[in-house]
């Protein structure tokens, strides 16, 4: 039987960069194709080889960027190397209506952006908050490393901004922290608590 979650508030799924939450957020995509959808974002920066617009991204001139700030489309926004980020409210709200609970892999600075509008009584968007943590700092270091994909000083900004992420999550503003130690227990995790009774 098809486990259904109770609520259909989307889930924003936090961590820093390479602590897996990338992989168990796909695991519930892939898993439960029918409950789970996942946004496309807008972004300044010009497509890559293979990039499909509407798939990838919607990309859009930094005027069209900033004109969509101004009218209040995004529920939060981000620049990372010079290009614009944004997610969508109206797609939150159009994937909602049509019954799915929507994912949302979303930084500690779009976390906390979400945070105000709902503090502002923002009440179309109201998300439950999660966080992926890493067994230890090292561990996290560790995997960084592992990848290969990084120079020195890219793996050093990445690890400034985790151990903010990580003072962050300390403050207890997620509704439920993961420690991803084991991947396999981490989804179980992660699925007891989509799916729980509120």
């Amino acid at each position: 039987m098809a486990r259904v979650p109770t609520e259909r508030r989307p889930i924003v799924i936090s961590g820093p960069s390479g602590v897996g939450k990338g992989t168990l957020f796909q695991r519930l995509l892939d898993k439960y194709p029918d409950t789970f959808a996942s946004t496309v974002s807008h972004t300044t920066r010009q497509p890559r080889p293979g990039e499909v617009e509407g798939s990838a991204y919607y990309f859009v001139s930094r005027d069209q960027f900033e004109s969509l700030i101004a009218g209040g489309a995004f529920i939060e926004f981000a620049e990372f190397n010079g290009n614009l980020y944004g997610t969508s409210k109206q797609t939150i709200i159009d994937q909602t209506a049509g019954g799915s609970v929507v994912l949302l892999d979303i930084e500690m600075k779009g976390a906390k952006q979400l945070k105000q509008a709902q503090s502002k009584a923002d009440s179309q968007i109201n998300p439950r908050y999660i966080f992926i943590k890493p067994p230890s700092f090292e561990a996290l270091e560790a995997r960084l490393r592992g990848r290969g994909t990084e120079d020195e000083g890219s793996i050093q900004k990445r690890l400034t901004q985790a151990k903010a992420e990580l003072a962050y999550a300390e403050t207890g503003v997620h509704d439920k922290v993961i420690i991803n130690d084991d991947l396999d227990k981490a989804f179980r995790e992660l699925e007891d608590f989509v799916f729980k009774q509120p």
